[in-house]
């Protein structure tokens, strides 16, 4: 835990690029500030606070936008292709240089694995879940399939998928559709690394 939190992405620029791409996402999809309210469940005050950078999200809150624009959470976190336009896509992602982001609710923190900009139909986030900590995800179906992995490396983590509980312990593997509500929760006193493979029809990359 130690070494995320002193690799930990500064949380402005972090939300200063989950503004940039919610509201590129929005864009393509030709959604207005009410369209996307109405399809997430996030209130149009909400979503304008996000897409200003001036609101430091939840989780919860940010998974519910995701769905709404039919990706992964994960593809909140990528940079707007606007900037990766900038410099050269590369297929290496140096770990210094993914963010991290720590949910304001749980302290669960999420590593952006995989290269940005590359297009292809995965992507790898490195989850650091707390001790006793839980978070519930209430969102359904999305528009399209999204399915994800979980493969625990160290300690224990429960994930309940719709009336589904799984235990999952050190190099157990879960694999899971993101279309009932989730729920991760630490019954532990020692906090719980897990990977997360998510694999989609689309996730809002070129």
């Amino acid at each position: 835990m130690l070494e995320i939190a002193s690799n930990m992405t500064d949380a402005a620029s972090l939300d200063r690029r989950i503004a940039a791409r919610a509201r590129e996402l929005r864009a393509a999809r030709a959604l207005s500030l009410d369209a996307l309210a109405e399809r997430s469940g996030v209130s149009r005050s909400m979503i304008s606070l996000i897409e200003r950078g001036e609101s430091s999200a939840t989780a919860v809150v940010l998974e519910r936008l995701a769905t709404g624009l039919g990706v992964a959470l994960a593809t909140l976190f990528d940079a707007p292709h606007a900037d990766a336009d900038g410099a050269p896509a590369g297929p290496v992602a140096r770990r210094d240089a993914q963010p991290v982001w720590r949910d304001p609710a749980s302290g669960y923190t999420r590593r952006n694995v995989s290269p940005p900009g590359v297009p292809q139909p995965m992507q790898i986030v490195e989850v650091h879940f707390p001790a006793r900590a839980r978070v519930s995800f209430e969102t359904g179906a999305r528009d399209v399939r999204v399915d994800q992995q979980i493969w625990v490396l160290d300690g224990t983590i429960d994930v309940t998928v719709g009336d589904e509980r799984h235990r999952l312990r050190r190099g157990d593997c879960l694999a899971m559709r993101l279309d009932r509500p989730t729920m991760f929760h630490n019954p532990t006193r020692t906090t719980a690394r897990y990977a997360v493979v998510i694999a989609s029809d689309t996730n809002g990359r070129r």
